[in-house]
């Protein structure tokens, strides 16, 4: 007996003690229960009105003390602001702490009430009720399930989920209300399929929507999204908690945002996290649609939170040049070397075939060389599959390849150099050798033309170069060198890893004429997902289909980042104690495995292991012959479409009817699941795995011996393996599984150790044979244990990458958010004038730097040095750096009183005068750039204007930061492929990409503070300038006077024409120094490209609108005419000169007719 079995008899296992703990709650809702059933359909909803309303009141002190400080800082000079934000934190908090207690105190209640409610529409075709707001509500919307009757509400208890009618027969078990109470403190909550995941979640989320603050049902398909809300929904309804799903809705719609405004709200991971993107690049605060990340329950949350966490979510567009790729161009190059190594491999394979058979002992320690050399050039070459299949070199090879990995590999050119290229199929890895160089390189091409220099020791040899000038120049050249270079193999390397690792209809399918991933756990399309750092257009170039053009990152996130932001975060599987440590590791969530309701009648076969895959397969095809005879369905789970398709070939030649699932043709799922429990139904399904449906059997079926499930190969992880098998047995049903493998499989391939390969050898399998014995599926789990901890390490490791960014980007869209709600700007502002003079004065230290100090204050804030060069050279910087604090905050007041003092006479006309409403246009300029303000004009009446200045001071740093950031992710990016040839320097890339970032985005935390201050601090309202009659200054009068010379010169006679040519040539001068002097003004507008609908550059759609129309109408204007934007420009008088630049009078011009 072992420890730990020793140590579980007497303390108990980690099941046992979590159950032990849930024990008294469960008691206490089950005493519930009974005095629930007395009640009136609308006494108990009143229990869970009397929850709602204790709720409330426990956090409405805070909820008030809250909304009075935010009052108060309103009041403040941006200095003093932060303790009263303070302040405004610790009462958010109090307040999640406060519902947590009140939450846990109403469990009992709650939970009893829903599981009444759940027996009562069970029971009843009807359920009668007082009718509500949200009654009438509903029933106005068309929905099936209520109608109004007078004062009363009639429930149904039938409706449509998934585009099928349902009618509701669910209730609780106990064991569900365990799994409630596990994922309402946050866990993860383990049970086996049918037994009702989706019913246990609504225990925990009706629970968590009383709170009003906003729960999410995390799904991985759209399909469950919305069906899930349909089939459950009635259920909260019930109860008076709104339900929407955001899969329904179109992105950046009113209707997206009303979905998540909802108490409850479901929708796919995938686009959960894509809406936290886009809010984090709106322009205006109506632009978002999510609130605070409160509470998520997401399903399948092994496929989520391991399996998808390292692929990024990316909001990309187009960059300059994107489409100038060189995967076109190489790829001749790349597979001519391909086919070199293939034809080299061929070779190799034959001559260790030969050698290997040898009874000399040191010529078959050559040919055992040779295979190893086969294998690692062309890991999944078929011949070599085949024969590794065999007795004994399987083992071999093993040997072979400790001999030469032993003492850091230094054995390991005797191997690799006659190859072209080394393949590490486990890191899928792929590096060309010196002879694959030379192959690469056409003949008329530089030998080097392929092969990255030693850029630091060229660098270092630049600097014996006497001539400063020479010297940099060389090294300019030498970056530039490395540089294209450095594109060229990177792009070499990912044909050939296009090549030799990824397969079309196992790791992709081409559908439509575009590449498309397939998901490896579920077997479905991934639409829209791409291989990063230009595979995706490797394959793309490989298959000959369109290469697409490169794209530059908007706004990125990876869903293990995305979900570590809610405040409470929980899941739900079949299959996640395998990965329990890695969850815990990364999320802190801990797995509890729930019992089930009946037990589990499957039974769970030892795996049949076979020398080939063909043998393999035929025995596989027996199977299902005998299974169908005997009246069973078989449900075949496969790891590729390739092997679902050979399969289904092999089932027709023995007219055999069979239904197949797999990427190709994934839309056709419901259809398959709903006919797989039928008698003799044979179905092939692509890792069925993953697919979370449940196979409804029939009692025929059941007495036969329920659903047979046949894996036709081990998959790397023991979890998805688990998945397959749980598709049997649900409920109590009868079922059968098994495993079919050879020694040809990936896993045992690349996994199964020199042991596990001897005993299997010493077993004797000969050809047709099958092994079947505890012991072997015992070696070949140990093996998937292996492949989880590598893959873990893999994924581990991409991880750390997105945390450096996933920690800027942190604090970035912070200060972004700062700025769309424009709550703590005025604090974020106040730490950029620090932090910029901090600066300032640490760089310009020394006591002849005065003048330099001077300039630089003048240059970026506009203002003079707040003491003279005596003071400068005594003063500490503590003592500089406040007196320039203190004047770049005078000249930023100053700054904003102006544009109050331009703006408020031109507001107070509009509204009391004319009545206006709704949105106006404020242009206010830096000098540069014109910021044209969406600003609500009795808003702007109402706080005397200071919202203009407040939404001046929003627009300058989202535009700024928008600007920056985007550069910084495209530097991120080159950073990230960069890093990757530090390896060739014996270096760690992670280590220099850790170090290059944090330099990266300390320079962009710079220019942010330096461009956004210097916009600031130039503030004002743009007025046009009126030219005077006179004077010829200006493009206007200029460009007249120019007309008015050529109308002369055209009148004139020979005697004038001199004269009028000469005047001619004078405006054409004065125009053309007009223009010269004239300042070029461009609109700010943020970097966005046009496909974000969400970003309005004018003012059509916002809101009030329609209110201005009216009211610029009934002061007169025209019924047809568009009310302009309001301008701070003085009016014209009738007798002055008209701006236009013709030398008449206004009236007599252009207000001719006014």
């Amino acid at each position: 007996m072992s420890l730990t079995t020793f140590l579980s008899k007497i303390f108990g296992n980690k099941s046992q003690r979590d159950l032990k703990e849930i024990k008294p709650t469960i008691d206490k809702i089950n005493a519930i229960g009974p005095t629930l059933k007395g009640l009136s359909n609308d006494e108990l909803r009143g229990k869970i009105d009397e929850v709602r309303a204790d709720l409330a009141a426990s956090t409405k002190d805070d909820q008030e003390a809250i909304t009075s400080l935010k009052e108060k800082i309103e009041e403040l000079p941006f200095d003093e602001r932060q303790p009263l934000w303070d302040e405004i934190d610790q009462h958010e908090k109090k307040i999640l702490d406060t519902l947590e207690d009140k939450l846990n105190e109403h469990l009992p209640i709650v939970f009893a009430t829903m599981r009444e409610t759940a027996a009562r529409f069970a029971a009843n075709e009807t359920i009668e009720v007082t009718a509500t707001d949200l009654d009438r509500k509903l029933a106005v919307e068309g929905r099936e399930f209520v109608t109004i009757d007078g004062d009363k509400a009639i429930w149904k208890n039938k409706w449509m989920a998934g585009g099928n009618e349902i009618t509701w027969d669910m209730i609780h078990y106990d064991v569900q209300l365990i799994g409630g109470v596990v994922l309402h403190s946050g866990k993860i909550a383990e049970m086996a399929t049918g037994e009702g995941k989706t019913l246990v979640a609504t225990l925990p989320v009706f629970l968590r929507s009383l709170s009003r603050r906003g729960v999410h049902v995390v799904t991985v398909n759209d399909y469950l999204s919305k069906r899930d809300s349909e089939w459950m929904g009635p259920l909260y309804m019930f109860h008076g908690s709104t339900v929407d799903c955001i899969d329904k809705h179109r992105p950046n719609t009113r209707e997206r945002r009303n979905a998540y405004e909802c108490d409850i709200t479901f929708g796919t991971n995938n686009e959960f996290g894509f809406d936290y993107l886009r809010d984090n690049m709106a322009m205006a605060p109506e632009d978002m649609v999510q609130r605070k990340h409160y509470y998520a329950i997401v399903d399948e949350v092994d496929s989520v939170l391991i399996d998808d966490a390292r692929t990024p979510l990316i909001i990309s567009g187009p960059v300059p040049k994107g489409e100038d790729q060189l995967f076109n161009d190489y790829k001749p190059n790349v597979e001519k070397v391909f086919q070199a190594q293939r034809k080299l491999v061929t070779q190799i394979l034959a001559e260790a075939k030969q050698t290997i058979a040898s009874e000399d002992k040191e010529t078959r320690k050559e040919g055992e060389l040779l295979l190893f050399r086969a294998f690692k050039g062309l890991p999944k070459y078929g011949p070599l599959i085949k024969f590794l299949s065999e007795e004994g070199m399987k083992n071999a090879l093993l040997k072979t390849e400790a001999y030469y990995l032993q003492d850091n590999s230094r054995e390991m050119p005797k191997v690799t150099d006659p190859l072209f290229f080394v393949i590490d199929e486990k890191n899928r890895s792929v590096e060309l050798t010196d002879k694959g160089f030379d192959v690469l390189t056409d003949r008329n091409q530089d030998p080097q033309f392929f092969v990255l220099p030693d850029i630091a020791a060229k660098l270092s040899e630049l600097e014996n170069v006497a001539d400063i000038s020479e010297r940099q120049q060389l090294k300019d050249e030498a970056m530039a060198d490395y540089a294209i270079k450095s594109e060229r193999v990177h792009t070499v390397t990912q044909l050939l890893k296009a090549y030799t690792l990824f397969e079309k209809d196992n790791e992709y399918v081409i559908d439509d004429g575009k590449i498309k991933i397939v998901d490896e756990q579920t077997g479905r399309i991934m639409e829209g997902r791409r291989y990063s750092d230009g595979l995706h257009q490797a394959i793309e170039a490989k298959e000959g289909v369109k290469v697409e053009a490169a794209t530059q990152t908007f706004a990125t996130i990876t869903l293990q980042n995305y979900f570590r932001m809610y405040h409470k975060l929980a899941g739900m599987t079949g299959t996640a104690e395998t990965e329990a440590g890695e969850l815990w590791d990364i999320y802190k969530l801990d797995v509890v495995t729930i019992p089930t309701n009946r037990p589990v009648a499957r039974f769970d076969l030892e795996d049949r292991v076979y020398k080939t895959k063909k043998e393999k397969y035929a025995a596989v095809i027996e199977e299902i012959v005998r299974l169908r005879d005997a009246g069973r369905p078989v449900l075949v789970g496969t790891t590729s479409v390739e092997i679902s398709e050979l399969l289904k070939r092999m089932l027709d030649m023995r007219k055999i009817d069979c239904q197949v699932l797999n990427a190709k043709l994934h839309q056709k799922e419901a259809q398959v699941v709903a006919l797989a429990g039928r008698a003799g139904t044979v179905t092939i399904a692509t890792n069925m795995a993953g697919r979370g449906t449940d196979i409804k059997l029939t009692p025929e079926v059941k007495e036969a011996g329920g659903l047979a499930i046949i894996g036709t190969e081990r998959h790397e992880s023991r979890r998805v393996d688990r998945q397959l098998r749980g598709r049997s047995g649900r409920q109590g049903d009868p079922g059968s599984s098994v495993f079919y493998v050879s020694f040809e499989d990936q896993l045992m391939r690349l996994f199964a150790t020199d042991r596990v390969m001897k005993m299997l050898d010493t077993l004797g399998l000969k050809e047709g044979e099958m092994i079947e014995s505890r012991m072997v599926t015992k070696a070949i789990e140990n093996a998937q244990k292996r492949v989880e901890e590598n893959n873990f390490g893999i994924r581990k490791r991409l991880l750390e990458y997105d945390d450096v960014m996933n920690k800027q980007r942190t604090y970035i869209y912070n200060r972004r958010h700062h700025a769309l709600l424009g709550e703590r700007v005025g604090i974020d502002i106040a730490n950029m004038i620090y932090d910029l003079v901090e600066n300032l004065v640490q760089s310009y230290d020394q006591p002849t730097d005065f003048d330099e100090l001077s300039l630089e204050l003048m240059r970026i804030l506009t203002i003079e040095a707040p003491f003279t060069e005596k003071e400068f050279q005594s003063l500490s910087r503590e003592e500089k750096t406040e007196r320039i604090v203190a004047a770049v905050n005078e000249n930023l007041d100053r700054r904003s009183e102006r544009i109050i003092e331009m703006a408020m006479p031109v507001v107070k006309d509009w509204v009391e005068n004319r009545g206006a409403k709704g949105k106006i246009m404020v242009p206010i300029t830096d000098g540069k750039r014109i910021f044209n303000l969406g600003v609500d004009i009795l808003e702007a009446y109402n706080s005397g204007c200071k919202n203009i200045v407040k939404e001046w001071h929003k627009g300058v740093l989202l535009v700024t930061i928008d600007e920056l950031w985007k550069e910084h992710l495209r530097e991120l990016d080159e950073l990230r492929q960069s890093v990757q040839n530090a390896s060739y320097e014996q270096k760690d890339p992670l280590v220099i990409y850790k170090v290059e970032s944090f330099h990266l985005f300390e320079n962009m935390l710079n220019n942010l503070n330096t461009k956004a201050l210097s916009a600031l601090m130039r503030g004002q309202i743009f007025v046009q300038q009126r030219p005077a009659a006179t004077t010829a200054a200006t493009p206007s009068t200029a460009s007249a006077t120019l007309e008015s010379e050529r109308r002369k010169a055209a009148m004139t006679d020979e005697e004038k024409k001199a004269a009028a040519e000469k005047a001619l040539a004078e405006a054409e001068a004065r125009l053309r120094a007009a223009r010269a002097q004239r300042p070029e003004l461009k609109t700010a507008a943020p970097s966005r490209q046009n496909d974000y609908s969400q970003y309005k550059a004018s003012k059509e759609g916002l809101p009030g609108e329609n209110a201005q129309h009216a009211a610029a109408a009934g002061a007169g204007a025209a019924a047809h005419r568009r009310p302009e934007p309001v301008k701070a420009t003085p009016k014209v008088g009738r007798n002055e000169p008209c701006p236009c630049g013709s030398g008449k009078k206004y009236k007599n011009c252009c207000g001719k007719g006014e």
